[in-house]
């Protein structure tokens, strides 16, 4: 118990398992994803799976749904296009939405609020241009095959998140739209009998994803927070409902990994203890049902953390300006460069953790974080 694993060497980063890319819904914030992806690809590292949320599963959808050779490219091109042309800043987004991405809907804004629309047209903003953009930008029969694509979505009827997965069923520009359906500026998706929101509401950082997918696998995990999780005081009601906003789409990722921590460490224990039975001690019946709930597994966790940028307040996520997106951008890019190049995951680490929480920090560089 508590021993070191001999230092990996640094070659094949699969050697640590598979490469798992989760991205957090955040709008605007997307861009900072958008440098990740392009920080892994310049290194040769491609996700075997990719699971994202609302802004998470377009950027997910726009690498799962295209060949290797044209992921980035497609990237470029989506954030090229819901680039803010206007002149007046969040406000013009309020008022005109984004190109490529979403637009008013006159009849609510004129006072239509309580009519009986439905819900697949409750929203304040259509994300038609949004559907027509990911029709142009992706190979829609890739979204089944290739790389593993998971999106999450909430049912709107039954409260109950979903994940729709490549690996269990064909997905579509629907199931996109879904995971981005953020009430009430946008409506909800039907897909099958039910229609569906933003996984955001339920919970905005899918990594639960991984740690509870069948069968269980070593896994290398990237990810991408866009939200700050901690923060100051706030002095003002407008700095007020920033820090809500941070706190709510946050979303309890470190609730989450240090429950998988405490699981994981479990498993890895009845491992061990299983171990210590004689061969035909482990072959009974009862032994072998109980030692099944053990494992060998470990997940290390590189998390990111997108920068607060100067100036950002309440509206930062519809902040869609040339600079916003390129500032976001480049610091995506920096800080998995320097992640790749740190390489957390082939230092020694204790045996029986099952999780392992590598952190970027601006003092000490990458360290070791405990949740």
């Amino acid at each position: 118990m508590g021993r070191q694993t001999k230092k990996q060497a640094r070659g094949d980063i699969h050697d640590v398992g598979q490469i798992v890319l989760v991205l957090q819904g955040g709008g605007a914030l997307g861009a900072y994803q958008a440098g990740v992806y392009e920080a892994m690809t310049n290194a040769g590292i491609e996700p075997d799976w990719v699971i994202g949320t609302s802004i998470g599963a377009i950027n997910g959808a726009l690498i799962a749904g295209n060949v290797r050779a044209r992921r980035l490219e497609r990237l470029r091109e989506f954030w090229r296009r819901v680039q803010q042309r206007e002149a007046f800043g969040e406000w013009g987004t309020v008022i005109h939405g984004v190109h490529s991405f979403f637009e008013p809907r006159p009849g609510v804004w004129a006072g239509g609020m309580y009519a009986p629309v439905g819900a697949e047209a409750a929203s304040f903003y259509s994300a038609q241009p949004l559907r027509e953009t990911l029709h142009e930008l992706l190979e829609e029969d890739l979204l089944a095959h290739d790389m593993r694509l998971t999106m999450g979505a909430v049912s709107v009827t039954q409260g109950e998140l979903r994940y729709f997965d490549s690996r269990d069923e064909k997905l579509c520009v629907d199931h996109v739209l879904a995971s981005g359906a953020l009430p009430p500026a946008f409506a909800a998706v039907r897909i099958g009998e039910h229609v569906y929101w933003d996984g955001g509401v339920f919970s905005n950082t899918p990594i639960e994803a991984v740690f509870d997918d069948e069968p269980r696998r070593s896994s290398l995990i990237f990810s991408v927070n866009v939200w700050q999780p901690t923060g100051v005081e706030p002095r003002s009601v407008w700095e007020a409902m920033g820090r809500q906003k941070d706190i709510q789409y946050a979303s309890r990722a470190d609730t989450h990994i240090a429950r998988q921590k405490q699981i994981h460490r479990l498993r890895h224990v009845i491992r061990e203890l299983t171990q210590q039975l004689s061969e035909a001690r482990r072959n009974t019946p009862a032994v072998r049902e109980l030692s099944a709930w053990g494992c060998g597994t470990t997940m290390h966790v590189v998390r990111l953390l997108a920068p607060t940028l100067a100036n950002e307040d309440y509206w930062k996520d519809i902040d869609f300006s040339r600079e916003g997106i390129e500032a976001r951008w480049a610091a995506g890019l920096e800080d998995t460069r320097k992640v790749i190049e740190c390489a957390p995951w082939n230092e020694p680490y204790d045996a029986t953790e099952g999780v392992i929480v590598h952190e970027l920090s601006a003092r000490t560089g990458m360290e070791v974080k405990t949740v």
